[in-house]
């Protein structure tokens, strides 16, 4: 009973105070735009809608949970107001599994904001739901996860944007959204099959266009596994640096 409540304390805290913020949903509206307004400048022609959906659905969910996670735990451990989570009468397993929902959520809402959008221009009737709705939920976990890893790896805000971006930046790239991964030159495509965004946004593509090159089962086993491993060092970072 006491994990359940300081979970939900732990939960409400975050959402009240970081993700339900008018700045952060308005962000999360307008970025989409953004995206979608890059890719019809960049083609200069009439805007595929479904061709950019699957592209705009996993960078929303990718900026907009490491940049949130990552920042907020930064700041806490910076106000010292994380290591007083670290005495609530929770388990440090169940302490991370809080702080990480809200950034799930978050992204989850994030990803389905340009469907919304794209409702208005195609017929999305067609869209295999189960699959997209699986592929935007392991996104948002690894991704969130990805940013865990980045804030307690490092000590100040500005060292947590930096570490974000040089893993961001490249993922985009490399993860087949702008280029086909066989496209790629030949000694960074393996590089391409090593970051999880790659296996999430073909599992979108499969779910929206029917054209992912990965199969299904394979890319949820590898997410799963990148699940994981991010959750297991960043558990191991918090317990080095905070407990023992």
């Amino acid at each position: 009973m006491k994990t359940a409540i300081a979970f939900w304390n732990i939960l409400a805290k975050d959402m009240r105070n970081y993700y339900l913020k008018p700045p952060n949903i308005s962000w999360g509206i307008i970025f989409p735009f953004a995206w979608m307004l890059m890719f019809f400048l960049k083609s200069q022609t009439p805007l595929d809608v479904r061709a950019v959906l699957p592209g705009v659905m996993a960078m929303s969910i990718l900026f907009g949970t490491t940049s949130m996670l990552a920042v907020t735990i930064t700041f806490e451990r910076r106000s010292r107001s994380f290591d007083r989570l670290l005495l609530a009468p929770i388990s440090l397993t169940w302490l991370m599994l809080a702080k990480t929902l809200g950034a799930i959520l978050f992204g989850i809402v994030n990803a389905f904001v340009p469907v919304l959008i794209a409702l208005f221009f195609i017929n999305l009737a067609d869209i295999s739901w189960g699959v997209v709705f699986l592929s935007v939920l392991l996104i948002a976990v690894t991704s969130t996860l990805l940013g865990l890893f980045i804030a307690v790896s490092v000590s100040e805000v500005f060292e947590a944007q930096t570490f974000s971006n040089f893993f961001r930046f490249p993922m985009v790239f490399l993860c087949g959204l702008f280029i086909p991964v066989s496209q790629l030159p030949q000694f960074l495509q393996p590089l391409s099959y090593a970051i999880p965004l790659t296996y999430g946004a073909d599992l979108l593509k499969t779910g929206i266009n029917q054209d992912g090159h990965i199969l299904v089962g394979i890319s949820f086993l590898v997410l799963l596994a990148f699940t994981v491993i991010l959750f297991l060092i960043s558990r191991r970072n918090i317990q080095h640096r905070w407990i023992y």
